[in-house]
């Protein structure tokens, strides 16, 4: 690594956190950061009373229009096929002339932005600065919201995560400085709330380092969850590669009754989906149940999207999407909104309108039917989102299952669930118990979604409200969600203990490294409600608790506000955004003895044959998440440093053959856990791969799970099925992703296992065309057998694959 010499740097935005009152952005220039970008204008005289990105957005929708004539279009392919680099192309090329697109078309497409959360913006900020540009093609933005540990509150916990990142936050500051992206410093907001907040606008598409970007839906947007390699596709300007969706309507209809949240339809359509049903496509809402929901509540929606596997997730545009512009400042996106629904005047053809709002008789591929109505609170886990429970059997549930009854912690926020209309339901519920003199049994931490958010409670009482009851709390970060939480409860590793969360992903040693922690997601209310018990058995809707006076007490429903009744608060000023022009002045800090930051070294390219010789390192069996290849946690500090954080790969495994957590056996039999052999391995030059189950790389957008692999000598990654996201971010690096044609096949290969390619470097050189086997040898008896498998490699991630990593292509401009 180079030494880069960081002394001329001053009064960065980290400073400015750290003295607490120091020179931020006022409104305005806040006004003036979020602004609709005005490139690759095209004026047509039928489109000025347009602004540019609905200008542009209508001219592509009007392509798309004349490509497919009167062909009925859902919500999210209106925008999706608006985004395209080439209409025609990408909508009629394999799709017999355009009537079979969904899951078929190669869709290229052109993102109007990219957001980049911290641990994730590290390598892909490492990977862009190796294209040589001096500044993005679209606009980006960082947000550091993944490295503040949640412990003891709010005002400790980020001067300490401020202190122990410092270097991270440094390097992230000066490259947006450099490159003239968006700086969101640590204490400004969690990812998803703050880009909602400020960047999500009704027709955007938008592409984000985190596998909950989509939470952006709730606004009409399209917004996907990827890895840093596809987040640097869109920033150089090359075309952003998708296979086509298949779109699953979700009909609302009524009205959530008391007790039940917006949370409460994504928790019972993952009990029905799975964490697999969504794969391969956008979950659109529709019906008139819609416009009972408010815009803070759909997004709740569309971030648990990704827990049943979906590309991302919509809704309509309503009056409480206006509604929610209007509150964060944006009352001129509602006229441009109007303008661009009502362009080009009466007695012109409908097609010819871009509505928010899925055609009369579009189509879905399976449409599934929730009447709000009748909808029932539920719980949903442990260790998995999609096994749902409603709230009246839980209680039966659990006894049969024998999880805990002690609840040893409530929880609350997080970018789920930290709106207004949330904290402020919570707030009723908290003023009844204190004013029947009880306080929560359990711990109780609360976790604000942004500082937008923080401020507007404090002003308007409601913080006043938790902390009095004893709510603990934490930054506005991710904090315990994600795995940044110190407990402070003697609750230690190993001990068998349940959380009750309103968070959106449960997994096993997810939230605090403890494995025998029981998970429970469950909406903000129940969630509240439930910690004043103290047991996971209480059912508030129907069960009473004792006042230290000895009296029956029972919660009456929550109630609270959509919005607040003035405009949000901005907050602090110091945590304000740092934006600014380009200056290629600015030096990039990166430490050459740093151990958390590390510049990249390229891939080397695939050889000029099949691949053979490799061998299998470790067969898995069971769920195997992005949290079980790279976990998170205590190693989110070597997100910018590949050899450090591939010592943890596969860590959490479990070997199939012997039903060991991270353990994998040498060739001579000696045991090492699963990275100390891959680098064993990578060490003496023995390529390697995987044999996995189904849904292989579920759950987070993170693309150190492809990295780390890679760095360390995988060539293929053979399962019965992959996580979309994953499955993408192996390309990108260069593996090579299989799946078995024959899934019995699973059961005919064994850790040390001689592996080959047939037909592999030929169907790589066709641009993805061709069948693909792997021939196996065994290491016992040197029986040897051909395992079809199956790939969805296109054109382009065939190049990727050959050049070694899309990276390697990107940065020669190609």
């Amino acid at each position: 690594m180079a030494s880069i010499d960081i002394a001329s740097r001053s009064g960065g935005a980290i400073t400015r956190v750290l003295r607490r009152g120091g020179a931020g952005l006022g409104p305005a220039r806040r006004r003036a950061a979020i602004a609709l970008p005005t490139s690759s204008r095209r004026h047509l005289s039928t489109a000025q009373s347009l602004p540019p990105t609905y200008e542009k957005l209508f001219n592509k929708y009007t392509d798309v229009r004349r490509v497919l004539g009167k062909q009925r279009l859902t919500l999210a392919e209106k925008i999706l096929y608006s985004h395209l680099d080439n209409v025609e192309e990408s909508l009629l090329t394999d799709t017999d002339n355009g009537r079979s697109i969904r899951g078929k078309a190669n869709l290229r497409l052109k993102p109007d932005r990219v957001n980049m959360q911290d641990a994730s913006a590290q390598m892909a900020l490492l990977q862009f600065m190796s294209c040589n540009l001096e500044r993005p093609a679209i606009p980006a933005s960082i947000h550091c919201d993944h490295l503040i540990v949640g412990s003891k509150g709010a005002a400790d916990d980020l001067e300490a995560g401020i202190q122990t990142n410092k270097e991270v936050f440094d390097f992230l500051e000066s490259a947006a400085r450099k490159y003239g992206m968006d700086f969101w410093p640590p204490g400004a907001g969690i990812i998803h709330q703050t880009v909602l907040e400020n960047y999500a606008l009704p027709g955007l598409m938008m592409l984000g380092t985190d596998s909950h970007s989509p939470n952006a839906g709730g606004l009409s947007t399209v917004t996907i969850g990827v890895g840093g390699a596809d987040a640097v596709e869109a920033l150089v300007g090359a075309p952003w590669e998708l296979t086509a969706p298949k779109i699953i309507g979700v009909e609302l209809t009524g009205k959530l009754g008391d007790w039940v949240a917006p949370k409460d339809v994504i928790l019972r359509l993952a009990g029905e989906l799975s964490v697999r049903g969504g794969t391969g496509s956008i979950i659109e809402y529709f019906g008139s149940g819609v416009d009972t929901l408010s815009c803070t509540g759909m997004a709740t929606c569309c971030n648990m999207g990704a827990e049943v596997g979906a590309t991302t997730s919509i809704f309509p545009y309503t009056d409480a999407s206006a509604r929610y512009l209007a509150s964060t400042g944006r009352t001129q996106a509602t006229r441009n909104i109007d303008a661009l629904q009502n362009f080009p005047g009466a007695g012109a053809d409908r097609d010819a309108y871009f509505r928010f709002q899925a055609d009369e008789g579009a189509q879905y591929d399976h449409v599934i039917q929730i009447d709000l109505s009748k909808l029932e609170p539920r719980i949903n886990g442990p260790f998995t989102p999609d096994f749902a429970t409603p709230l009246s059997k839980f209680k039966d549930v659990a006894r049969e299952k024998q999880w805990p009854e002690a609840l040893s912690a409530g929880l609350i926020g997080s970018c789920t669930n930290s709106s207004y209309e949330d904290m402020t339901r919570v707030e009723s519920l908290l003023k009844q118990a204190a004013d029947a003199g009880l306080k929560p049994a359990s711990d109780f931490y609360v976790t604000p979604g942004s500082e937008q958010i923080r401020a507007t409670l404090e002003r308007d009482g409601t913080l006043e409200t938790i902390e009095s009851a004893g709510g603990i709390l934490l930054s506005n970060a991710c904090g315990p969600c994600i795995g940044q939480w110190k407990r402070q409860d003697g609750v230690t590793k190993g001990t068998k203990n349940a959380i009750l969360t309103s968070y959106n992903r449960n997994f096993a040693g997810r939230n605090d490294g403890n494995p025998e922690t029981m998970n429970f997601l469950a909406s903000p209310e129940v969630v509240t409600a439930m910690a004043f018990a103290g047991s996971t058995t209480f059912n508030p809707m129907t069960d009473t608790l004792k006042t230290p006076d000895g009296r029956d007490f029972k919660f009456a429903p929550p109630r609270g506000l959509e919005g607040p009744q003035t405009p949000f608060e901005a907050g602090e000023p110091s945590l304000g955004v740092l934006s600014q022009e380009p200056d290629p002045s600015a030096q990039i800090a990166i430490s050459p003895t740093s151990d958390r930051l590390a510049f990249l070294e390229p891939f080397p390219a695939f050889p000029d044959s099949e691949l053979s010789g490799l061998r299998v390192l470790v067969k898995v069996t069971g769920k195997c998440t992005t949290d079980t290849i790279s976990a998170a946690g205590p190693w989110l500090k070597y997100k910018g440093h590949l050899p450090n954080i591939s010592t943890n790969t596969l860590n959490t495994a479990i070997n199939a053959e012997t039903g060991e957590v991270n353990a994998a056996y040498d060739l001579d039999g000696t045991k090492h856990t699963i990275p100390e052999l891959a680098q064993r391995w990578k060490e003496r030059g023995q390529e390697w791969l995987v044999v996995a189950e189904h849904n292989y790389g579920e759950g987070s957008a993170r693309e150190h799970a492809a990295l780390q692999p890679r760095y360390l000598g995988a060539r293929v990654i053979l399962v019965k099925s992959f996580a979309r996201i994953h499955q993408t971010n192996l390309k990108k690096q260069g593996v090579v992703p299989l799946t078995f044609a024959n899934e019995a096949d699973y059961d005919r290969i064994a850790a040390g296992d001689i592996v080959a390619t047939v037909g592999l470097y030929d169907m790589l050189r066709n641009g993805g065309q061709g069948d693909v086997h792997v021939k196996v040898t065994k290491e016992a008896t040197g029986e040897e057998f051909l395992i079809p498998t199956n790939h969805a490699i296109s054109k382009d991630q065939a190049g990727f694959i050959l050049a070694g990593s899309a990276l390697n292509l990107l940065s020669k401009g190609l």
